[in-house]
């Protein structure tokens, strides 16, 4: 639907622009693509959205350079292809306080345009569309995959939450899409967690990968409904998702991603199955009397049983909560994080949840239970704190 190229304004006019169009589509697509603004801009033209005016639509354009949005919209009685920069804050306030009814829209000379509703109008400054920048797409020889909308929002949602906050690493900041020919698996990880969501829904001729910086990543998983296929076109160095009528193009995330299924433990032998809710309530209540620097729980396991426990000595604080459960292995005492164990459990929807454990000393691993639907679709590593 897009092109994969440089995209050039100078060919677009301004003058007698003229289009009418829903005040409430019209908003809906300014908020959509308004998440790619900047906050703050060496380049004041990024502070505008870009209206390109063709063949009956209007193509509406936010950037701040390392991100880019887009989408369009079906105008009414369009005149005279264009294209102007108008700013985004004011044209947003000024919609946002207008009932959905038809605007007309029209520019007035070289430097203003004027948008009028049933009982009034309004005239706000547009800037020249050459001025902004033009937006680089993938290269021609990128490749290609087709995610179902839902797949990719799951698998996003329940990634991004491990992803890492590494000046040193940039690559452990994103998410990395490992795609293969057989299925497409999403990774995070903090160095202290790691979690997997993998789907057969996506598969590729040829195996491929790159990694989304997370805040790209949190945009799309926004934007996305739960109908539809999403287009992923990437090469090297950016990527394209394309849905609907809604682009995204961004920055990749430049590095090597750690070979994470070599962490994943294969033959943990302790095994426990406990009910998800269960357990992270137990967890979120006792964790109230952790020490705050360390925010340790303890786990006693034994067969049928696990006790969770926390204190916090130089403040007299303690909790300490027994649980009925299906455990199988040896005795076991190992602990964790609070925050990081919550954080694995809270995004995990089954209702069943297994626990694999090797020993106090090595990674735990999370999954759903085999009767779950979505057994084999995703699964979290943790780390555990030394019991001193």
């Amino acid at each position: 639907m897009f092109a994969s190229r440089r995209q050039n304004y100078g060919q677009y006019k301004y003058r007698d622009m003229k289009f009418n169009i829903s005040s409430n589509d019209l908003l809906k697509g300014l908020l959509d693509v308004s998440k790619a603004i900047p906050a703050k801009s060496p380049l004041p033209i990024l502070e505008n959205f870009l209206f390109v005016l063709k063949d009956g639509k209007l193509q509406i354009t936010a950037s701040d350079q390392e991100l880019t949005l887009r989408t369009e919209i079906a105008v009414d009685a369009s005149e005279e292809d264009g294209a102007i920069a108008v700013p985004a804050r004011h044209t947003i306030e000024l919609l946002k306080v207008l009932p959905d009814q038809p605007l007309k829209i029209r520019t007035l000379g070289d430097a203003s345009f004027e948008c009028s509703w049933a009982s009034g109008n309004s005239v706000l400054p547009f800037f020249p569309a050459d001025d902004y920048p033009e937006i680089s797409l993938t290269d021609d020889d990128a490749r290609e995959v087709v995610f179902p909308a839902q797949s990719l929002a799951d698998g996003i949602g329940g990634t991004v939450y491990a992803t890492a906050d590494d000046e040193i690493r940039p690559a452990m900041n994103g998410i990395f899409f490992d795609i293969d020919t057989a299925s497409t698996t999403l990774v995070a990880s903090d160095s202290h967690k790691l979690i997997c969501y993998t789907t057969d829904d996506v598969k590729a001729a040829e195996k491929s990968s790159f990694i989304l910086h997370k805040r790209p990543a949190n945009i799309l998983k926004s934007l996305l409904g739960k109908e539809g296929d999403v287009t992923v076109r990437f090469d090297a160095k950016s990527v394209i998702f394309s849905f609907g009528s809604t682009m995204m193009v961004c920055r990749l995330v430049v590095g090597k991603y750690p070979r994470y299924r070599d962490v994943i433990p294969q033959n943990n032998a302790n095994i426990l199955k406990i009910d998800r809710n269960v357990l992270l309530n137990t967890v979120r209540r006792v964790a109230v009397c952790a020490n705050k620097a360390s925010n340790h729980v303890k786990f006693d396991l034994k067969q049928g049983q696990l006790e969770v426990s926390a204190q916090d000595l130089g403040f007299a604080l303690a909790a300490y909560e027994k649980i009925g459960c299906d455990y199988q292995g040896d005795e076991l005492t190992i602990g964790f994080k609070s925050t990081f164990l919550t954080e694995i459990l809270s995004n995990m929807s089954c209702d069943s949840l297994v626990i694999k454990f090797a020993d106090a000393r090595r990674a735990a691993l999370l999954l759903p239970s085999e009767e779950e639907a979505a057994s084999e679709k995703i699964c979290g590593i943790l780390m555990p704190i030394m019991i001193s």
